[in-house]
């Protein structure tokens, strides 16, 4: 496959675990001629603890697991409602440090949000997407063989109740916010599109392929 050839798998709702172990092996078994794939997913409710995540950033998940995972950054959520995407790149192969991605990735989403007339902005020291001081997106990578997994989380139409159990982030009192909040879409499945289009053109990708299918 050309190596500017984007692959974006689209996988419907499915559980966090199953997908995070796919990436891992995704990665693991991946090649020279391996090509750079996106994964777009929605979870149940779950939340996530970076590899140095502080338990006491959890105060009170209640019913809602916690799985402890190998990205950094703190904790989040994810659930029903939120656009997840994983970028399993090789940025070895593209000649990309994980820096610049992370603010290429934060500008596809504030360019997205432009398109609804939100203004959005990124933060040197809280990677995300933020709307005035609330996080609309969050974002987490990890490097192994000099590739990516994991990714990015656009709040869309979620009830975001179980960020109220949490420091979001690592962040006391952060707020957050959403997409149908704002004036925005209402549905995933409407900006997954769009997303993936603003990605390819910041990560430098000449073309697309499209495949609804499990990882």
């Amino acid at each position: 496959m050309p190596h500017n050839t984007l692959v974006i798998r689209q996988l419907g709702q499915q559980e966090y675990e199953p997908v995070w172990r796919n990436m891992q092996q995704f990665t693991d078994t991946r090649n020279n001629n391996t090509g750079d794939e996106v994964w777009l997913v929605e979870h149940p409710p779950v939340f996530t603890l970076g590899m140095n995540g502080k338990p006491e950033h959890l105060l009170n998940p209640g019913d809602i697991p916690v799985i402890k995972i190998d990205r950094g950054g703190q904790v989040t959520y994810h659930g029903p409602g939120q656009l997840v995407a994983y970028l399993l790149i090789d940025i070895k192969r593209r000649k990309l440090g994980i820096r610049k991605m992370v603010e290429q990735i934060e500008q596809a989403i504030i360019d997205l949000l432009a398109d609804y007339q939100i203004e959005a902005h990124g933060r040197r020291d809280a990677p995300g997407v933020y709307v005035g001081e609330q996080k609309i997106a969050a974002l987490g990578l990890r490097v192994r063989r000099g590739c990516t997994y994991h990714g990015l989380a656009l709040n869309v139409n979620m009830d975001l109740e179980p960020f109220s159990r949490i420091n979001p982030c690592g962040y006391a009192g952060l707020e957050v916010t959403q997409l149908a909040n704002l004036g925005g879409p209402d549905n995933s499945a409407d900006i997954a599109p769009d997303l993936c289009r603003y990605l390819i053109k910041q990560l430098g990708y000449n073309d697309v392929e499209f495949r609804e299918q499990s990882a």
